[in-house]
């Protein structure tokens, strides 16, 4: 089995195969995880967009309809998404941002599959290295951390646009500079892109802390809900469609509310479960003591120590319960 390249010697030998694939190639079509993230969207968005201006042409999506959570409608770039059913069958040069296997490109899998060359781009430890070549670097604080250095290898000149979106991945995946994956290299990337006039009290506004009304009676609800199990040190809540419908709020306006979850005291590993279309995302923080993503793993999920995530179809309270005895 493959191991993780996580040696910088290494790393910057296959940005360099990388970029020269890339730049060799016709067409570049790039795709990040579905029900993408901000560090997923910023990644690959970044990547296009620095692609495009240099005069290369590439396209960018995710399966799915092209609908993300309102919270990244400033993110540059966005109208420029291509539809599953207009992807590339069989890309020359496919490039995965910030997915850590072939199940999270959900029907682009296939896509990927039939890819000449499949360059995967990530950062998380438990990513199944399923591409032709990895810059997988589980060091880097962000993807957007290695998308940077990606364009820096193909000699194209960052823009506003693309910097933007760098940022939005960055201060997503370091939560805003709180988590223990914030690097040098992360505070040294914010300045570099803070030079193209990065909007940084509007985006993080955005980003973090603008929210409905609806949403906010949403969070109070299931806050409510919360169930602590002490001697695991646990905290979970789970949001049902009635919840939705109920508040008249979309799925994709949830992704922040693990963060209300896991500031309880009590709590090591917070858990939001979230019914959808017969399937249950959940979603997994922890302070560090327990690694959450050999947890997600066990559905074969996958993340980071501290943050980690999976979808499957068994019940709530099913998950929750393995999820206790994995504990």
């Amino acid at each position: 089995m493959n191991e993780h390249p996580d040696n910088r010697p290494q790393l910057e030998a296959d940005l360099a195969t990388a970029a020269a694939r890339i730049s060799a190639a016709g067409e570049v079509a790039l795709a990040c995880h579905v029900a993408p993230d901000g560090d997923a969207l910023g990644s690959m968005l970044a990547l296009h967009h620095v692609l495009r201006a240099g005069g290369r042409a590439s396209v960018a999506g995710f399966a799915g309809t092209q609908v993300t959570g309102p919270h990244y409608r400033e993110l540059p770039g966005l109208e420029l998404l291509t539809e599953p059913v207009d992807y590339p069958s069989a890309p020359e040069v496919m490039v995965t941002l910030d997915c850590g296997s072939l199940g999270r490109l959900g029907d682009l899998a296939v896509n990927a599959k039939a890819a000449k060359e499949l360059v995967v781009v990530d950062h998380h430890i438990s990513n199944t290295l399923y591409g032709s070549l990895h810059l997988v670097d589980p060091k880097a604080a962000a993807s957007a951390v290695v998308v940077a250095r990606l364009i820096d290898a193909l000699g194209l000149p960052l823009n506003r646009d693309a910097a933007v979106c760098l940022y939005a991945g960055l201060v997503c995946d370091t939560g805003r500079f709180q988590y223990e994956s914030t690097t040098t290299e992360a505070f040294d990337l914010a300045r570099r892109l803070l030079e193209f006039d990065v909007p940084v009290a509007r985006l993080n506004r955005v980003l973090f802390e603008e929210h409905r009304l609806a949403y906010l009676r949403l969070v109070g609800a299931v806050l409510s809900r919360a169930e602590m199990v002490a001697d695991k040190s646990f905290i979970w809540a789970s949001v049902t469609e009635a919840d939705l419908a109920a508040h008249d709020v979309t799925l994709e306006e949830t992704e922040g509310l693990i963060d209300f979850l896991r500031q309880a005291k009590e709590a090591e590993v917070s858990c939001v479960l979230k019914e959808a279309d017969g399937h249950v995302r959940v979603s997994l923080r922890s302070l560090g003591h327990v690694d959450v993503s050999a947890v997600a793993a066990l559905f074969g999920g996958g993340g980071h120590r501290f943050a980690a995530g999976f979808t499957t179809t068994d019940p709530v309270p099913r998950v929750v319960e393995t999820i206790l005895q994995a504990l």
